[in-house]
């Protein structure tokens, strides 16, 4: 099969057809056309083989990326699917929304004047293809086990933990506090990244499986952690970090001015079929107005786009660094700026105008000052630079801080960090209570799917040892 490979001097990276930016914009649909067969190979095909996978490596999940390269490029795709999902529990969800440009591909070694391979493109390829033939089947473990495992979230974090602990053959329940399981990925990403099909159908594959959901249930009112730990044999807090960062200026409690999270799920909610009255109403919907996104994250890439869509009148993205120090996507910046979208660089907030209503966000030019402990350049005003950009709604995309899950989950003894994300043990995921587990961003703070991912299936393979220790302790008792 190696003679196959290495094709990347003679053959140019090649992403799938990309949609016209006008076409784009009347809908929430996926922006990239299916690869064909030919061109999946031919893509495949360019990778080096290198000794030092340095995409695998600098892959959260550590996917035997060069491996299922190798085997889409010989056309045995069924077994690139069994090689890929053994490292993912979602591997066409990381292929569509990961930010390969900073993670795998960014770190391909061809990419210094040959373009990297074009790994997410084949991955999701590879997987939706598994789905059409019937590959992707439901969980049938090998030993059923009578222990138990509570899983709070049904977010990726929650979902992957959920997939790897019923393959152990253990009984398994989510619960969420939302009415579908996917997290933020069925709420907070858009369509036009992540179809919600793609989400609902793991789900499905999970309930085939035998994972139970208990949906639209919330620790501290439908039950206690203590209770949930009285029913299980183990926990996982999978949550995520939900509570929004906000701006302390003038004018900040001015109507119109929103939280991005807010925003994006009245959208995918309305997307969904769901009766959105804020949606309805003008609140969350940006149709017909001047529209102002502040941030430079993935989060607020997602508010200008799905603002497009809606058919805003104009999308502003103020972000207070310049594009080179932005933390979001670069993919997803030339993606916006194609749909329209102005960003206002170097510019940060100084107040909000408007009676009663936004009218205008009043900003000031900053330039990058000395670099703080972490290496970024602190962002510094420019006295005199104040200038005004009317608008009719303001989108703060700021990022996100953990919840008081203590006080939520009724659970004062559980620890939590001076940032309020849960403490753990790093090389169990136990939290201070025994049998208690916590992964995902309510761990490391605001964070990529794929690293949710990795929390997951970490954390169950160390619940398995966990509980597979307590029942031998409990069977030596019962011989005692």
């Amino acid at each position: 099969m190696t003679e196959k490979m290495l094709k990347f001097v003679s053959l140019e990276k090649k992403m799938p057809n990309k949609r016209t930016a006008e076409k784009r914009r009347q809908d929430f649909n996926e922006i990239y056309d299916e690869f064909d067969s030919e061109r999946a190979k031919a893509q495949a095909s360019r990778c080096s083989q290198c000794g030092i996978p340095f995409c695998q490596i600098h892959c959260p999940v550590h996917n035997n990326i060069p491996d299922w390269l190798m085997m889409t490029a010989a056309g045995r795709l069924e077994e690139a699917y069994e090689v890929s999902q053994a490292t993912n529990n979602f591997p066409e969800i990381c292929g569509r929304i990961c930010p390969q440009d900073r993670l795998c591909e960014g770190s391909c070694v061809i990419e210094k004047g040959f373009s990297s391979v074009t790994i997410g493109a084949v991955e999701k390829y590879i997987t939706d293809t598994a789905w059409e033939n019937g590959w992707v089947k439901p969980t049938v473990p090998p030993v059923e086990r009578a222990q138990s495992v509570g899983i709070i979230g049904a977010g990726p974090g929650g979902l992957a933990a959920a997939d790897q602990l019923r393959k152990s053959g253990y009984q398994v329940h989510v619960y969420d506090r939302y009415d579908r399981a996917g997290g933020l990925m069925i709420y907070g990403i858009p369509g036009f990244k992540l179809e919600k099909e793609v989400v609902e159908r793991r789900a499905r594959l999970l309930t085939d499986s035998g994972v139970t959901f208990h949906l639209n249930f919330e620790v501290g009112r439908d039950a206690t952690l203590a209770e949930l730990r009285a029913r299980h044999d183990a926990i996982v807090i999978a949550t995520g970090v939900y509570k929004s960062r906000d701006i302390t200026v003038p004018g900040s409690g001015l109507g119109g001015i929103v939280p991005a999270l807010e925003y994006l799920t009245a959208s995918n909610r309305k997307g969904l079929g769901d009766n959105v009255p804020a949606f309805e109403d003008g609140t969350l919907n940006a149709a017909g107005k001047n529209v102002v996104v502040i941030g430079g994250g993935d989060t607020a890439m997602d508010c200008v786009r799905t603002a497009v869509r809606q058919g805003a009148k104009s999308v502003k993205c103020l972000y207070r660094r310049d594009r080179k120090n932005m933390p979001g996507s670069l993919r997803e910046v030339v993606n916006a700026e194609e749909e329209g979208v102005e960003f206002v660089w170097l510019s940060a907030p100084k107040a909000f105008l408007g009676d009663g209503v936004v009218a205008g966000v009043r900003t000031i030019d900053m330039h990058l000052g000395i670099p703080d402990s972490t290496g970024r350049q602190v962002p510094v005003e420019i006295e005199g630079s104040d200038r005004d950009i009317p608008c009719d709604l303001v989108i703060k995309a700021l990022g996100f801080d953990a919840e008081d899950i203590p006080t939520l989950f009724d659970e004062p003894a559980l620890e939590v960090t001076r940032w309020g994300t849960i403490s753990v043990d790093f090389e169990t995921a136990m939290t201070n209570l025994e049998g208690v587990f916590a992964i995902g961003d309510i761990v490391r703070g605001a964070s990529l799917v794929v690293w949710a991912i990795r929390d997951g299936r970490d954390a169950a393979a160390s619940i398995h040892q966990y509980l597979a220790s307590k029942a031998a302790v409990e069977q030596q008792v019962l011989a005692s």
